[in-house]
């Protein structure tokens, strides 16, 4: 027991209170200080004298820790140039104490029998000899380094750039190894200056410090992550072995050799000294498939071969090495093999862009950035290496298929100027083209064609460039530190050589006009100005380029230029110095030009003159100095002075006079002309006299940089503001070459018509660029309002901008002008996208609002708003708002990020939320959408991407995961783009692009890019997809080398007089796109487009020769019996012509043509359960009509067994149902002449008597259930539930309703049933499933037996028998009705069909529902509002009126009386007695005759009513979750049943249990008779969720004083007083959303948590918070409870107790005496979080509760590794009692009156079956349990009622059950002991 309160690991130092120095000491130079590293408190140890400097634990020698942990965790930094000793005393199981001391005084191991010392080997003195990938970690071996001499005082001291160091120590292995003993506990510590330690842990788990939570369970390694509080934090995208070090001693390749490493025979101390004590090798980042082959830590020890050198220069080549992972047992760890990859050479990255594929499994590819990629020790690792190691592994696991052409992109086109400096700009010898740096891509523009070619190979921007006199050799520097330089072969494009600078950064090169010398001007590591010299003359004949010289010099050089006249001889200028330069003997001198009375100017640049004797130099105030270098003296000084006169000509700008001037940036001097560039953003060239100005040119920002032509014809000029552009002096033309942006581009738009490119960028603007020509055709500035997001008008040329002050404005392209502005978001805009049909625009804003617009005519106007809907803390991506090929569906991430939700793109109405954080069901943590594309149609697939760096495919029908890319990117992908032909994947993260080949199923090649030096914001492709664009630092246009779009999706596949044949079902992640074939392997080439082909629609009964059969045999109970086999297909199938353009979207042939579907009559041998088979279909899109079901998305599947006891000793009897299932569709039932009424509640059938009250409960469904029907007799009711993870049809239940059993289970439907239907005369059923399914099935009732199925072309959306013919049915959908017969052929039921449309007069749209009204009428609603009557025996529409605003969805028709429900919350009743008549009029009807009776509205859409015979009374269900009684006569509205529409957060009680009150997502804050279940009070909030709710206590009152406090998810706290019905008081404690709140003991303090882990504490009366508690900080608190103690109790002052756990599982326990502002901390309970062998489906929250029968303990779930409840004594702090579990636990409550406990599970611990929706009654006592079914979701909460109530409430999602506790212990009832489930 003395262990496990130590379990799972211990803060030594807050156990021992260190800081109060009461149970420890410190001696000497000992002070808490903040490391700016770690973010927090440690303690600084310093002194000359490490034993006169200490901290000691405990304080005396004669005390001792008593920790056993195995292992000991130092958390440690040495102080630079200093030694530090660590002194452990352990002690044997023996007794015997072994001091254990670890310095860096020590210069060897030395060991006696009671003393161990360990040299440690600081950083400093340790020499890395390569670099080898040996897998999981990248391991840099570890060699003893000798100090030289005078080194050795100090050889082994800290380094100035130590590390903070995880040192572990295994106590066990140090004894045993060492000294043969056994290891008891650890005694005491001591730790000596000097260092700084942050705290000591102690633990039995081996912790991996550097393997983050997410690493780890991708991987599945078999590691226990670091807990919390013991991490280091790692800056976002880094690695922990940039920073940290981590030392484990002893190793566990020693362990595992009984050999020495080096083959010596000595202890392990020869091998300590330069192995066992080591840093840990930096770990490589990896994919899934390679994770799963490693061992927790990989070390290298032994001598390693280093990677290859690449061969001399110029031909610079990369052999990249990798090793295979060794086992970690045996003589093979010491020597992995290695398997060589082919080289890289520069030749392929200047031809076709920096390129990477992926594909080949032998090669590891390598980006050539510099020389510095083999010593990669000596400096941090940049992102896009870290970008291409992390794809190192993927090709060799995967096996990736090639993807060809190789590569598929070639850089096109480049929009942009600059990036480091825009002062580089060079004319070629000939003057044809320029040469200019965009970035890290060097163009080279022709000035003619504007053709750009391309020197690709750097990483980081080119900070400068020189090209020689020839043009025939082009040098370039590169930014980053240590600068590399490219020299390049101009013409041919190739790299000739690659070397790194001597200076740490260059900002300027110059070649000789011979280009044999080549000079550069940079600073050193310490900032100090230095200049270079190189000897290129032998790098295009095969050579290097040699170093000839380098030297420091103090002078600032601004420019530096090499002359023409004497390669040997230099000039520079800068602040206050003008220098002269010559290379002589291998050595670069100076001198100085006297410059007089110039010598404080701060010159900018200079040139030599032609003549060969003149330098001339400009400055900063304007001046111009003509220096003769041969006399090192200046000749002439003028100065350019702005105007003097603001209305004077232009002459009289240019003066040379004194006075302030204006600032001259660059200048170029040619025989004849002197071309100035200045700030004041003006071009002037000059005579070389400076008599007069001769031309000018005005640009849009200052000069930043000028050059004449070789041939002095032209100038180039470049500005600040990214314009690149030129002079033609003899026509006095001024042509721009390069427009670009000046800071990132954040997003861009298409245009396909005039092929036209809009992008917006940090720099305020909005340019609309020709993509043809890649010029810029407009720019939309704005200085004040910065652009976010943009999006064209598909059919105008208009344009939309979203801009940070949450404006959407519209602007004409053609007048250039703003067409409309419209502000309704609050926030910046984070969302813009438009429809592909240019009817609607949807924006979204940074605060959650979702906007609609109509576009389609000008100007735009809004049509909905809708808040709280988008994402607020989504990762800004200009993918976050997408709208559908078919502008049907619009996607947005919200509204959180976690969930992505799907709409109607029309009615804003939802359709699908994707959990994206529940579909990886084996990670702890959740996954969140980062961004989302759709794919082509059909099918409706939607691409999401993953901060797990995934990408998943969706289905957007059923929300399914179609298929899944793991490990796309190092880092999540902020955008991604499919091509129309869904041929290429296009994906973008950091500064690469992928291109992947998306028809592979399996493992998808992929081609990595990579140009950009700063990460890339946006891809897209083009509207004729030839070209993509990627866009970030620039704009890249990309050719496709590859196969070209030649088909339109949906046609692959289609060939002429193929027959549809009968397809098994398959998985949700077996679903194929369009774009393969049917067995799953991708196509061979794009499928041409084909005729529209007949398909033959028929039922396939058995397995049909030839095929792989119809019929799946589906798992579940033994009753459920498979298809016959004497079952063929009908011999003559009829025809179904359907359109090639999709399903859905056919012709269903002529009004009037019988199609028709036969089948034979079933054996009657069948048992009662049927599941029968059926041809796969193709789900269509959901229908924009709300009659249609849509079942609510649950992460949980169905348990498929669960351990219950016999009825009669049953503990829990379900009591009453709570709520309505207002989800549901024509869901209640009621028959007023018996009295039998019913509805659903989840999976439940509830039966009500109306007057009593009292319920009965129907169970077997496994889902949800969607629909009812009552037989005319009233003694049948069917029931039908969704399709489950463990059954693949949906279940149909036939209940005996006097009996209150089930007769028969059948099956047929796939999705969902949408409706059914008996026959007048009760011998069949009719059932019809919904969109997905799109079916139609005909039972018999006597055998229940399918008589006849058919599949439809389009959904349906009710069904109805004609109640005048038992052999007629009618269906209503798209724009027509269809009335189906029913014909017997012998033994066979054959259906014949008749459709008829709508009249488009009517123009009624969908048909959404219908009603047989008297003879022989029909009553249709539709979706626009309309009720059409027919003339069901004529089958014509006779009359129509608008009934309605908005979709009809219910109708009822008895007499002379129609009932019509809506979504518009409405219940109508029509008179419609003289209809009858008006059918005789045919087409001269008018609707006039009816009339509109009463009018009520309800609190929801209508979606299920049943009427007596009379209409006066009736039954109406709303998708609020309400029943309501309706009244005509009265014309009242009574509610009848209410329950919750969303997620039910908190079940709490009165004092005095009479009441109960629960709280909701949806705002509200109910309160219930506890006695009759009745809702009482409602109190609701807006347009907030409210997540927290608690009672007052006894002790506020009588109960005219009690109140509850709510907390809702914008941080406020209302009070509500129950009495007044009320809100009593508003506080607003908290910035984020509230968790949990609970009253004081004494009920006048409230404590609050929130989700960012802070606790306030708030007066009652007074409003004001006085204390906020941050221990929990950045962890959800989960529960916070407040319980009475005794004063002084536990040694603290108060009489409350309470405790606060948060959802990193930490649990804190405090005493306060709150009248006095008194709180203190009691105990700390923490955990590392689980296993990861043991992964629950949900995230775990932290369940704790104080004991009701014994006030001393806490009883915790949660708070281990392992699902199991742990009982924790607060008085002997210690764990007393373990009860396993075995799932892990989301909900707990305690019974206060008998000891028992209820459990709702999260899922199992071992096994991959979810089994979630049970409910656990546990016997503390005894042990025993039960499981209680009955929910159709986890059971997420469960409170038990006061003692006066023997009742439990169990929540799940909405649905409340209320369980009636029986069989009291007293009584000698006890719960049985059954197995757990699994």
């Amino acid at each position: 027991m003395a262990k496990v309160w130590q379990h799972p690991f211990l803060n030594v130092f807050r156990h021992f209170k260190v800081g109060e120095w009461k149970r420890s000491t410190k001696e000497g130079d000992v002070a808490p200080v903040t490391d700016k590293t770690l973010k927090c408190t440690v303690y600084r140890i310093r002194g000359s004298v490490s034993a006169g400097n200490y901290i000691q634990l405990p304080k005396t020698s004669t005390q001792s820790l008593g920790l056993t942990g195995r292992y000991l965790y130092v958390l440690f930094r040495p102080l630079p140039a200093k030694h530090f000793v660590i002194h452990l005393d352990v002690a044997t199981e023996d007794s015997q104490v072994i001091r254990v001391s670890f310095s860096n005084l020590f210069k060897e191991f030395k060991s006696t029998a009671t003393w161990l010392q360990f040299p440690f080997i600081c950083e400093a003195g340790l020499s890395v000899k390569g670099d080898v990938e040996t897998g999981h970690e990248r391991a840099a071996v570890v060699q003893e380094r000798r100090p030289e001499s005078g080194e050795e005082e100090l050889a082994n001291v800290a380094p100035s750039g130590a590390r903070w160091t995880c040192l572990q120590l295994d106590l066990h292995d140090i004894l045993l190894v060492y000294l043969n003993r056994r290891y008891g506990h650890l005694k005491s510590v001591k730790l000596c200056a000097s260092l700084l330690v942050k705290s000591l842990y102690t633990s039995d788990l081996c912790f991996d410090p550097a393997v983050t939570m997410a690493e780890a369970q991708r991987a599945k390694l078999p590691v226990t992550p670091v807990p919390r509080e013991m991490a280091f934090p790692v800056p976002k995208g880094e690695s922990w072995y940039d920073h940290y070090v981590h030392i484990r001693f002893p190793s566990d390749s020693s362990k595992a050799s009984p050999e020495p490493v080096w083959k010596s025979c000595s202890p392990p101390k020869a091998d300590f000294l330069g192995r066992m004590l080591q840093v840990l090798p930096r770990p490589v980042a990896f994919s899934n498939a390679f994770q799963d082959t490693l061992p927790s830590m990989v070390q290298v020890f032994g001598p390693i071969a280093a990677p290859s050198v690449p061969r001399p220069l110029p031909e610079v080549s990369l052999f990249c090495e990798r090793s295979e992972v060794p086992s970690t047992s045996g003589p093979s760890d010491r020597s992995p093999e290695r398997s060589a990859g082919p080289e890289v050479t520069d030749k392929h990255a200047a031809g076709n862009g920096v390129h990477v594929s992926a594909p080949k499994p032998t090669m590891v590819p390598v980006v050539l950035e510099d020389v510095a990629v083999h010593e990669r020790s000596g400096r941090k690792q940049n992102e896009q290496e870290m970008a291409l190691d992390k794809n190192l592994f993927q090709p060799r696991i995967r096996r990736h298929q090639s993807f060809l052409p190789d590569p598929i992109l070639r850089l096109k086109g480049v929009i942009g100027f600059g990036g480091h400096s825009t002062k580089w700009a060079l004319w070629t010898k000939d003057g044809a083209a320029v040469v200019y740096p965009c970035h890290a891509v060097i163009v080279v523009l022709r000035i003619d064609t504007r053709e750009q070619r391309f020197f690709l190979g750097h990483t980081d921007k080119v900070s400068a460039l020189a090209l020689d006199g020839s043009s025939l050799l082009l040098a370039s520097a590169q930014a980053r530190p240590p600068s590399m330089l490219r020299l390049w072969d101009f013409h041919t494009g190739e790299c000739l050589s690659l070397f790194r600078s001597p200076a740490h950064s260059l900002c300027s090169l110059s070649f000789s006009n011979s280009g044999a010398l080549l000079c550069g001007v940079g600073k050193d590591r310490h900032g100090r100005m230095m200049v270079v010299a190189w000897g290129t003359a032998q790098v295009g004949r095969g050579g290097a380029a040699a170093l000839l010289a380098k030297v420091h010099t103090r002078v600032d050089i601004q420019a530096f230029e090499v002359a023409l006249f004497d390669e040997t001889r230099m000039a520079s200028c800068g602040q206050g110095s003008v220098q002269l330069w010559r290379l002589r003997g291998g050595q670069l001198r100076s001198c100085p030009v006297d410059l007089g009375e110039h010598r404080l100017l701060e010159l900018t640049d200079l040139a030599f003159g032609q003549d060969g004797h003149t330098l001339y130099v400009c400055g900063h105030s304007g001046h111009i100095l003509e220096i003769d270098h041969q006399r090192m003296a200046v000749r002439h000084a003028r100065r350019l002075l702005p105007t003097r006169s603001p209305g004077g000509p232009l002459s009289q700008k240019q003066t040379f006079s004194s006075g302030p001037g204006i600032c001259i940036s660059s200048l170029s001097v040619s025989q004849a002309l002197c071309a100035m560039g200045s700030e004041d953003g003006y071009l002037r060239l000059w005579p070389l006299d400076f008599s007069s100005v001769l031309l000018e040119a005005e640009h849009e920002g200052p000069v930043t940089s000028v050059c004449i032509s070789p041939d002095g014809q032209r100038v180039l000029s470049t500005t600040s503001s990214g314009h690149l552009g030129f002079l033609d002096v003899p026509s006095r033309d001024y042509s721009m070459l390069v427009r670009s942006h000046t800071a990132p581009v954040l997003a861009l738009a298409t245009e396909g018509s005039r092929g036209q490119l809009a992008t917006v960028s940090r720099d305020h603007t909005v340019r609309v660029w020709d993509l043809a020509t890649l010029q810029q055709l407009y720019d939309l500035r704005s200085d004040e309002d910065a652009p976010c997001t943009i999006a064209f008008h598909p059919m105008r040329p208009a344009l939309f901008c979203g801009f940070s002050s949450g404006a959407v404005r519209s602007f004409s392209l053609e007048a250039a002008e703003v067409l409309v502005e419209h502000r309704c978001h609050r926030g910046p805009v984070t969302g813009l996208a438009a429809s592909p049909d240019g009817s609607l625009l949807f924006s979204s804003c940074s605060w959650g609002t979702l906007a609609q617009y109509h576009c389609a005519s000008t100007p735009c106007r809004i049509l909905r708003v809708a808040a709280n809907m988008v994402c607020r803390d989504a990762h800004p991506t200009p993918n976050a708002l997408v709208v559908s090929g078919d502008s049907r569906l619009l996607a947005f991430v919200g509204p959180s990020r976690h969930v992505v939700t799907v709409m109607n793109a029309a009615s804003l109405g939802e359709l699908l939320q994707i959990d994206v954080g529940a579909l990886d069901l084996a990670n702890s943590r959740l996954d969140s959408a980062v961004a989302i594309c759709f794919g082509p149609g059909p099918p409706g697939h939607l691409l999401v991407s993953t901060s797990f760096n995934a990408i998943m495919v969706l289905d957007t029908t059923s929300g399914r995961v179609v298929r899944e890319l793991p490990g796309v990117h190092p880092v999540a992908c902020p955008s991604l783009a499919l091509s129309r032909d869904a041929r290429f994947l296009l994906t973008a993260a950091d500064r690469a692009i992928k291109v992947w080949d998306y028809p592979m199923k399996a493992c998808p090649g992929c081609q990595v890019y990579i140009g950009h030096s700063e990460p890339v914001h946006a891809v897209a492709f083009t509207p004729d997809q030839q070209q993509l664009l990627s866009v970030g630092d620039a704009i890249f246009l990309w050719d496709i080398l590859g196969p070209l779009e030649r088909s339109s999706p949906g046609s692959a596949g289609d060939s002429a007089g193929a027959p549809l044949t009968c397809e098994t079902s398959v998985d949700a992640r077996q679903l194929e796109d369009t774009v393969s074939g049917a067995n799953g392997l991708p196509r061979q080439q794009v499928p041409e487009p084909s005729p529209a082909s007949p398909l033959q629609l028929g039922i396939c009964a058995g397995s049909l020769k030839g095929d792989g059969g119809a019929f799946s045999d589906e798992e579940g109970p033994s009753e459920e019996s498979h298809s016959p086999k004497g079952l063929h297909q009908a011999s003559s199938l009829p025809m179904l012509v359907k359109e090639a353009s999709g399903a859905g979207d056919g012709v269903w042939g002529s009004p009037g043509a019988p199609w028709g579907l036969s089948m034979g009559p079933h054996p009657h041998n069948w048992s009662s359960a049927r599941s029968v088979g059926r041809a796969q279909v193709h789900p269509s899109p959901r229908p924009d009509c709300y009659r249609h079901f849509l079942a609510r998305h649950k992460t949980s599947l169905l348990a498929r067994s669960a351990s219950m006891s016999n009825a009669g000793v049953e503990r829990l009897l379900l009591k009453a149902v709570v709520g309505y299932n207002g989800n549901g569709r024509a869901n209640v039932v009621w028959k007023p002449d018996t009295g039998f009424f019913a509805y659903t509640c989840g999976c439940l059938v509830v039966v009500e008597d109306l007057h009593s009250g009292a319920q009965q409960h129907w169970l077997g469904h496994p889902e949800e259930i969607s629909t009812l029907a009552l037989s005319h007799d009233a003694q049948v009711l069917a029931s039908a539930s969704g399709c489950s993870g463990t059954t693949s049809r949906c279940h149909i239940r036939i209940w005996n309703v006097p009996g209150g059993s089930c007769r028969h289970l059948i099956s047929y439907h796939s999705t969902a049933v949408q409706a059914l239907a008996f026959s007048p005369d009760d011998e069949l059923l009719v059932t019809l499933g919904d969109y997905g399914d799109r079916a139609l099935a005909l039972w018999s009732m006597a055998t229940y037996e399918l008589l006849s199925s058919t599949h439809l072309p389009a959904p349906v959306h009710d069904v109805a028998f004609n109640p005048w013919d038992a052999g007629e049915l009618v269906c209503v959908g798209q724009g027509a009705i269809t009335v189906w017969f029913l014909r017997q052929r012998g033994t066979s039921t054959h259906l014949q069909v008749r459709q008829e449309p709508v009249p488009e007069e009517v123009g009624a749209g969908e048909l959404t529902s219908l009603c047989f009204g008297a003879a022989p009428l029909l009553y249709c609603g539709s979706s626009t509002g309309q009720v059409c009557v027919w003339d069901a025996r004529a089958g014509r529409c006779f009359l129509a009126w608008d009934a309605d605003d908005g979709e009809i969805g219910v109708l009822l028709c008895s007499g002379a009386r129609l009932v019509s429900g809506s979504n518009t919350r409405r219940v109508r009743l029509w008179a419609v007695g003289a209809v009858l008549e008006l059918r005789c009029k045919g087409s001269r009807a008018r609707s006039s005759s009816v009339l509109m009776e009463r009018e009520l509205t309800l609190d929801g859409a209508v979606v299920s009513a049943v009427f007596h015979d009379s209409m006066d009374m009736g039954v109406v269900g709303t998708t609020a979750g309400t029943l309501w009684y309706i009244s005509w006569a009265e014309g009242t509205s009574t509610r009848l049943i209410s329950g919750h529409r969303s997620k039910v957060n908190e079940v709490v009680f009165s004092p005095s249990a009479s009441h109960w009150a629960t709280c909701s997502d949806d705002g509200s804050v109910r309160v219930w008779s506890l006695a009759s279940m009745e809702l009482l009070i409602q109190f609701q909030v807006l347009n907030q969720s409210c997540l927290c709710l608690a009672w007052s206590p006894p002790s506020c009152g009588p109960p005219e004083q009690q109140q509850v406090v709510a907390g809702y998810s914008d941080g406020t706290l209302r009070v509500f007083s129950i009495a007044r019905i009320a809100m009593q008081l508003k506080m607003h404690p908290h910035r984020a959303a509230l968790t949990a709140v609970a009253y004081s003991a004494d009920g006048q303090t409230i404590l609050s948590g929130d989700k960012d882990g802070l606790v306030a504490v708030s007066r009652l009366r007074t409003g004001m918070t006085f204390r906020v508690l941050s221990d929990h900080r950045d962890a959800l608190i989960s529960t916070i409870q407040s319980t009475n103690k005794e004063y002084g109790d536990f040694g603290a002052q108060g009489a409350d107790l309470w405790l606060a756990a948060s959802s990193d599982q930490r649990i804190s326990i405090w005493a306060a005496d709150w009248p006095r502002g008194h709180c203190e901390l009691v105990d700390w309970l923490s955990s590392p979080s689980p296993t990861l062998t043991e992964v629950p489906s949900h995230p775990l929250p932290c369940l704790v509760a104080f004991c009701p029968w014994d006030g001393a303990l806490l009883v915790c779930a949660g708070l281990s590794v392992h699902p199991e409840v742990v009982f924790y004594n607060l008085h002997q702090k210690q764990v007393v009692e373990r009860i396993p579990l075995p799932f892990y636990a989301v909900s707990l409550s305690l019974s206060p009156g008998a000891h028992l406990m209820a459990i709702g599970f999260a899922g199992p611990a071992r096994c991959h079956l979810p089994t979630e929706r049970v409910l656990r009654l546990m016997d503390c006592e005894s042990g025993a349990v039960q499981d209680f079914a009955g929910h159709d979701d986890v059971v997420q909460l469960c409170r038990f009622a006061p003692s006066a109530r023997r009742l439990l409430f169990s929540v799940a999602y909405s649905d409340i059950l209320v369980w009636e506790v029986t069989g009291h212990r007293a009584s000698g009832g006890a719960l049985s002991s059954g197995p757990p489930l699994g």
